[in-house]
């Protein structure tokens, strides 16, 4: 069973997340992610730059050093990284508005996360925040069945990480909780 909760693990990351997300905010039908730029870009900058972190490790001696918590800094690291390089390229290239919402979404989330890990000394679970952002989206997006079942993803996500001992309940909660924050300071500035 511990076998199981480890694929949980490993199929929910949020570069996964992110690319179902984007995959099903294009499939959706909205407009502003229509156009398969938008998209490419999209998996571009918020799944395959932040999966780099992870066969870049066995390069970089620092973290590989550092083993699973090393893993955890650059990954966090190369996220912040793709999230800043996809502002930046949806700036020059005119992204819909919406699409650089989702970009200040993962951005804002990844550096309060990092904040919050590093300065603070607290663990709050960037998987979590992973999972909650894309729920967040979706809702905000008024895409609802996508956001409950990213609830039910959740569940599982909890499960597994507590039974494999990745994080506690408090770190869940408080990753998850994250990505509400950048939201309402979006819909603050935006609406």
């Amino acid at each position: 069973m511990k076998q199981i909760y480890f694929v949980i693990r490993k199929i929910t990351v949020a570069p996964i997340l992110a690319f179902a997300l984007l995959t099903t905010l294009h499939l959706s039908g909205l407009e502003q992610f229509a156009p398969p730029s938008v998209y490419f870009q999209g998996v571009l900058f918020l799944t395959f730059f932040p999966l780099l972190a992870y066969p870049m490790q066995k390069h970089i001696p620092k973290y590989q050093k550092q083993g699973r918590e090393g893993q955890r800094t650059l990954a966090m690291i190369f996220a912040v990284v793709g999230y800043l390089l996809g502002i930046t390229v949806g700036l020059l290239f005119h992204a819909p508005a919406y699409m650089l919402a989702v970009y200040l979404e993962y951005l804002l989330s990844g550096l309060l996360i990092f904040v919050i890990n590093l300065c603070f000394h607290k663990k709050a679970s960037g998987h979590a925040c992973g999972v909650a952002a894309p729920i967040i989206l979706f809702a905000s997006f008024g895409l609802y069945t996508p956001a409950a079942i990213g609830v039910l993803i959740t569940l599982l996500v909890y499960l597994s990480s507590i039974k494999t001992k990745r994080h506690t309940l408090s770190q869940l909660i408080g990753g998850s909780i994250v990505p509400i924050f950048p939201m309402l300071l979006l819909k603050m500035i935006f609406m």
